[in-house]
C-alpha cells in the first residue's frame, strides 16, 4: 500500500530533475563585427554580455553598419587612420579611450562623452550599446571584468548626463576584439576603449 505513493514521488522527482537538467543559460554570440581583424582562434571566443541582447547584427560590418566596408564619402572604414579616430563606433558616436588598467573616464575624454550624450539627447528614440575593450595585457578573465567596468563607467556618465538608463546597454569584450594586433604602446592605447553602437 505504501508502494504507490513512493513510486509516484520517485517518478515525479526523476521527471523534474530530467526536465530541469535540460534548462541552462543560453549561448549568446557576441557582436559579429570586427572578426576579420582577429585571428581565427580569437574570433571564436565569446564576449561577456552584461545585459540582454539586442537586434540581430547579421550583415553588419566591423563598425556595426551594413555595407561593404567603405563609407559614402569615400573614406575607408578599414584603414588604420579611420580606426584610430572612430574605433568601431557608429558614425554618430566617437570612442572613449582609457589609461592602462583604468576604468575612470579621463578629463580629456569628457568632450567625447558630451558629444555622444548630446546625440542621444537630440535623438530621444536612439538606443546605444557600449562595448568595453582592453589591450591584451593581463588574463582574459581580468580583461573581461575591466572591459565591463569601462562600459559601466560610460553608462553611468550618460545617465548623469540625462540619458534614460533603459536606452543604454553594455557588453564587455575585454581583449577579444582588438582594433590593432601589434604590441606598440599606440596599438595598446587604441585597444583600450569604449565603442558606442547605435541600436
Amino acid at each position: 500500500m505504501n508502494f504507490f505513493p513512493r513510486f509516484f514521488f520517485a517518478a515525479t522527482l526523476a521527471c523534474t530533475v530530467a526536465l530541469l537538467g535540460g534548462c541552462g543559460p543560453k549561448h549568446v554570440s557576441p557582436y559579429a563585427g570586427g572578426a576579420n581583424n582577429a585571428s581565427d582562434a580569437d574570433s571564436n571566443r565569446m564576449g561577456n554580455i552584461t545585459e540582454e541582447t539586442g537586434p540581430s547584427t547579421e550583415g553588419l560590418d566591423s563598425t556595426g553598419r551594413g555595407g561593404s566596408g567603405s563609407l559614402a564619402n569615400g573614406a575607408d572604414d578599414q584603414s588604420d587612420a579611420y580606426k584610430r579616430e572612430h574605433g568601431r563606433c557608429s558614425p554618430e558616436f566617437k570612442p572613449v579611450y582609457f589609461d592602462y588598467d583604468q576604468s575612470k573616464i579621463n578629463g580629456d575624454q569628457i568632450p567625447t562623452m558630451e558629444h555622444n550624450g548630446g546625440y542621444l539627447k537630440n535623438n530621444s528614440s536612439g538606443r546605444v550599446l557600449i562595448e568595453g575593450n582592453t589591450d591584451n595585457r593581463g588574463t582574459n578573465e581580468y580583461n573581461l571584468a575591466l572591459g565591463e567596468r569601462r562600459a559601466m563607467s560610460a553608462k553611468a556618465y550618460l545617465i548623469e548626463f540625462g540619458i534614460e538608463e533603459g536606452r543604454i546597454r553594455t557588453v564587455s569584450y575585454g581583449e577579444e576584439r582588438p582594433l590593432f594586433n601589434g604590441g606598440s604602446e599606440d596599438d595598446y592605447a587604441h585597444n583600450r576603449r569604449d565603442d558606442f553602437i547605435l541600436e
